[in-house]
């Protein structure tokens, strides 16, 4: 499948921004599940001071702005064939040695909640990627989808004491409760094209768990499916802080407003001819 993605996000100040650095994480990666076409990111408004891969083998721009400007636009677009994997991304790589994703974040420390909610799994299934299903159906259980009522600061513990959350939250239980397990486990950030609608409020995230001799296997908790052809992979990391879009700081800016446009779109096969 041959996917086109659109990411604008704009800042709005009602004062001018005396400085700011932002870590770009927007770049989709050239993965066995797919290849990466025309891949661009444009900044209005700021300049990218350089480029870099971080531990997780994510394409990092950095930006800085200041000055008189009211309004700070990046826009990431780009074209992506995909292909259903049935979830496995590929064999481990980057700086960050395999064992780091076992590790506990802030953001995916596992408590009394975590420890509940895996109660029995080891035992009861000795397939790992069954054990994995049946996580991502406990966890679907405990966290309902639910929009607005969570954050990017809160934790897997929290989203389980809450009851509800978004996709990010999904991930970040999966995650802490899949590394209770055992497992090597990681935070997917990227796209998900939907048939009914191109329009999107936000990117999409999903978690990966490591099996050996298969590598990395994502499950999309929300959807109740391993990721396929409708998936666009951009970042990596430990959890949500790691890879975050955009990720940064700002220093004496007033009344900031954000806006977000997403689009994930099919390109007709015409339309992939004409390019060829």
């Amino acid at each position: 499948m041959r996917l086109k993605i659109l990411h604008r996000t704009t800042y709005s100040y009602s004062d001018p921004v005396p400085y700011a650095l932002q870590q770009l994480r927007l770049t989709a990666k050239d993965r066995p599940c797919q290849k990466v076409f025309d891949w661009k990111i444009e900044v209005t408004g700021g300049r990218k001071e350089l480029s870099f891969e971080d531990q997780n083998a994510n394409q990092v721009v950095l930006i800085s702005y200041h000055g008189d400007g009211h309004e700070i636009v990046v826009e990431a677009t780009g074209e992506v064939e995909t292909r259903d994997t049935s979830g496995v991304s590929g064999q481990h790589g980057g700086f960050a040695p395999l064992w780091l994703f076992q590790r506990p974040t802030d953001l995916t420390r596992q408590g009394n909640g975590i420890r509940s909610l895996v109660k029995g799994l080891n035992a009861d299934i000795e397939d790992p990627i069954a054990r994995c299903h049946a996580l991502s159906e406990r966890v679907l259980e405990a966290v309902k989808y639910e929009k607005g009522q969570t954050g990017t600061e809160t934790s897997a513990e929290a989203a389980l004491t809450a009851g509800t959350g978004v996709c990010q939250d999904h991930a970040h239980v999966f995650i802490a409760a899949a590394r209770q397990l055992g497992f090597p486990a990681r935070y997917v950030s990227g796209y998900l094209f939907m048939e009914e609608t191109e329009q999107q409020d936000a990117s999409h995230a999903w978690a990966e768990v490591h099996i050996a001799g298969l590598g990395w296997v994502g499950f999309d908790v929300p959807n109740e499916v391993c990721p396929d052809e409708r998936y666009v992979r951009v970042a990596t990391g430990l959890d949500y802080s790691e890879a975050a879009p955009i990720s940064g700081l700002n220093f004496g800016a007033q009344g900031e407003k954000l806006g977000v446009d997403i689009k994930v779109s099919r390109v007709a096969q015409s339309q992939q001819q004409q390019q060829s």
